[in-house]
């Protein structure tokens, strides 16, 4: 299982989709926890005005880079500056670079070659040559929207979200926890599709910081999985000394 310690995330405002932000965000979680988020671009632009409330919420910090020649940015090289300026700290373990743009391809090699992990995320018809410069590359197309995973969305389309879930299903938030136990379940399962529950829990705490299982009024999250029979499989195995596995499986 991949946990990197220490993750760069640079998203190239320009270049992506601002309802997949939530979603990048959840998927790079997978591998390991993020400490810096910064997205590049003009953000006086006109069609960037929308970014401010998500990238608020998300605690991505605005890196402000204005054109200085009409018709071309700079944020491409303001993202490669501040890259390799986080790479030579020597604290950083993995980089992630949010863009479709294949001008990033010598600093996804030269990332590469310095040894560090280096994950591209863009769309489908992103360049070979940028796709196959890093370790692993994410297409946008995987990731889901923001607003049917219930981020960044308006009032009213909160309640229309919140009006989804399955009936009975009293818990405030308890159906973001589903959603991120599934999401655990599709990168962490072992061969018999069983997901250690520590594991999981990690996972949630890197995208919900303010996770806590008690507000939802269970004292521990095996208890709550524990609550659903008809969602989860579960089962415990010796550890280590003697410490006692709990892994979940979903079923439904």
């Amino acid at each position: 299982m991949t946990d990197f310690k220490s993750i760069v995330l640079l998203i190239d405002g320009d270049n992506t989709r601002m309802a997949k932000l939530g979603g990048i965000i959840q998927e790079i979680s997978t591998y390991g926890r993020i400490v810096v988020k910064r997205a590049y671009a003009n953000w006086k632009k006109d069609n960037l005005k929308n970014w401010e409330t998500s990238l608020k919420k998300l605690a991505i910090k605005a890196e402000q880079q204005f054109d200085y020649v009409p018709g071309k940015n700079a944020t491409d090289m303001a993202l490669v500056i501040d890259a390799v300026d986080l790479l030579h700290k020597n604290i950083y373990d993995a980089f992630v670079i949010v863009s479709s743009d294949s001008d990033y391809t010598p600093l996804a090699i030269y990332l590469h070659e310095s040894g560090v992990y280096v994950i591209g995320v863009g769309e489908v018809h992103t360049p070979d040559s940028f796709k196959n410069s890093c370790d692993d590359f994410i297409t946008l197309d995987n990731i889901e929207d923001d607003l049917r995973r219930g981020e960044g969305a308006s009032q009213s389309e909160e309640r229309d979200f919140d009006s989804a879930k399955p009936e009975g299903d009293e818990h405030v938030g308890i159906e973001s926890v589903h959603r991120l136990l599934r999401a655990a379940s599709v990168k962490y399962q072992d061969d018999d599709g069983y997901v250690n529950v520590s594991a999981a829990g990690q996972f949630i705490k890197r995208v919900k910081p303010d996770f806590d299982v008690r507000l939802l009024g269970y004292e521990k999250l095996p208890k709550l999985i524990e609550a659903f029979p008809d969602r989860y499989a579960m089962k415990r195995y010796p550890g280590k000394g003697s410490v006692t596995i709990v892994a979940y499986k979903c079923i439904n």
